[in-house]
This record gives structure tokens, sequence and C-alpha cells, in this order.
């Protein structure tokens, strides 16, 4: 049980890191395609890749209606957040960006989840909110910037997919009839079709585009995505869910060294202890405690 646990520890390790890198793919595929294309392709070749690891752990295909109803709006959603995740890459850095959306995000779905769902908030929560404001504050590092200056085209972006996620997660929480992992290839499935209704393909032929184009395309969709998501259904199983979720704070230090490596942009300190303060935020209102923090 114990050589079982280390194992799974390093599987999320892996995946963690693979989450992190699909930030640095976006940016790298931002050269070649459009944010609507990399939706088709990305999710295309996810929902093929699921099929064998749905078949092999004998998951079941069957959804009803309330469950599809769902699965349609949270592809909606996702559909969203994987046009401005990929805009913002685009036009700002992935891992100030990768950063700020990888802790922001939990914070807005604890917000929504108090205003609109009746979440109990307590005093710890307030404090909590407040030290999260300041982390993301500081990851922008607005104290050295005007208004105009933070007010950017790639921010905005940012703020919209830390917007549009938990809404997408929220969504998804909904489904209590079908298994997480089959919510999801359904919800790669509807929005491949609807990457497909909104894209008209000018970029040209991708078979064409070079070996970086390739590696790059098959780690956003199979190693980020079908890889990283099923170990993470896999480990919630074996490891519960509060200790398997404890290891998505490793993303956003993954996404500021990844990019560091790949796009060579800088490590600023600011990112850093913004990302912290926000990790720190988010573990107070989840009421976690990060087995690789504490120890």
């Amino acid at each position: 049980m114990k050589n079982e646990k280390i194992i799974f520890y390093i599987l999320m390790g892996l995946a963690m890191t693979s989450w992190g890198s699909s930030w640095v793919s976006a940016k790298v595929l931002s050269n070649y395609i459009t944010a609507q294309e990399l939706i088709f392709y990305r999710y295309f070749i996810t929902s093929i890749t699921m099929v064998p690891i749905l078949i092999y752990f004998k998951e079941s295909f069957k959804v009803d209606l309330k469950s599809f109803i769902l699965i349609v709006v949270a592809a909606i959603f996702l559909v969203g957040y994987s046009m401005v995740f990929f805009l913002g890459t685009k036009y700002g850095t992935a891992g100030v960006g990768g950063a700020f959306v990888t802790t922001l995000a939990p914070i807005v779905t604890f917000i929504l989840l108090a205003l609109f769902f009746g979440k109990e908030v307590k005093i710890k929560d307030f404090i909590a909110l407040f030290l999260g404001a300041i982390g993301v504050m500081t990851i922008l590092n607005i104290w050295s910037y005007e208004l105009k200056e933070i007010l950017t085209k790639a921010n905005l972006y940012f703020v919209l997919a830390a917007i549009s996620w938990p809404l997408l997660t929220i969504t998804s929480s909904k489904s209590k009839k079908i298994k997480a992992i089959v919510f999801s290839f359904y919800m790669y499935i509807v929005t491949t079709i609807l990457g497909f209704v909104l894209t008209s393909f000018p970029s040209g032929n991708i078979l064409e585009f070079d070996m970086i184009f390739w590696i790059n395309l098959i780690n956003i969709s199979v190693v980020s995505t079908t890889f990283a998501t099923s170990i993470y259904f896999i480990a919630i199983t074996k490891l519960g869910t509060n200790e398997a979720s404890s290891f998505i704070f490793l993303v956003p230090f993954n996404v500021v060294f990844l990019s560091n490596i790949f796009l060579d942009e800088p490590i600023y300190i600011t990112t850093i202890l913004g990302t912290i303060l926000t990790i720190t935020a988010v573990s107070i209102l989840n009421n976690m405690k990060p087995k690789f923090l504490s120890k």
C-alpha cells in the first residue's frame, strides 16, 4: 500500500507538471494556429485517446438526459475558457498567466458558490479572500505599473479565463449520475464539435507543420489532458479527493519554471510571492493542507 502511494505521488507530480506545460505549449502553438483551431485539434485528439482508457477501466458510456445537458453547458464554458486561455498566452506571458489563472480560479469558484449557491462564509474565509486579493495583485505586480499598463489585452483574457474555469467546474460538479472521467470524455467530444463549427481552418494543412508544432499539440492534447486528467481521477479513488486535490498547488509553480526553461520568460519574485499568497488563501478557503508544503 505504501509503495502504491509513492507511485501515485510520482504520477500526480508528473500530471501536475503536464498541466503546467499546457500553458507553454499554447504559447508555442499560437505561432501556428488560431484559438478556434486549437480547440478543435486539441479536444479531437483528446477524445480519441480517452476511448481506450475508458474501455480499459470498463467505464459505462451511458449518459442520462440531465447529465448530457450539463455536458453541453460545460462544453460551452470550456470553449470560452480555451479561447481566452489561448489568447492570453498569445499576447501575454505563459508563466505569469498560468500562475495568475490557476491560483485565482479557485478563489473565484469559492466566491460564486458563496454568492449563488449558499456556501457559508466564515471569518477565516474573509481573511483568505483578502490574502488572495493581495496575492493576485502581487502576481500582476500592479505596484510597479500605471492603471493603463495593468489593463492590457493579455491580463483581460487571463481574468476572463479565471472566471470561465469556475463556471465549468461548478457545472461539472452538478452531474451526479455519471463518473467525472466519463463526463469529461463527452464534454471533450461536444467541445470538439463546437470547435469545428467555429473554425474555418485558415492556417492551412497542419500535416505540413514542423516537429515543434506536433510535439506541442500532442503535449497539450494527450499528455496534459488525456494523461494528466486520467491520472487525477484515478488518484482521487486511490488517495482521496483532498489529498489528490492538494497536488494542484504544484501547477502554478510548474507553469512559471517551465515557461522560464522553454520560453526563456523571466521568473519574477513578485510572481513567486503572489503565487504563495494565493495558494495559502485557497488552502484556507478549502480547509486544505498540502502535504508537500507541510513536511
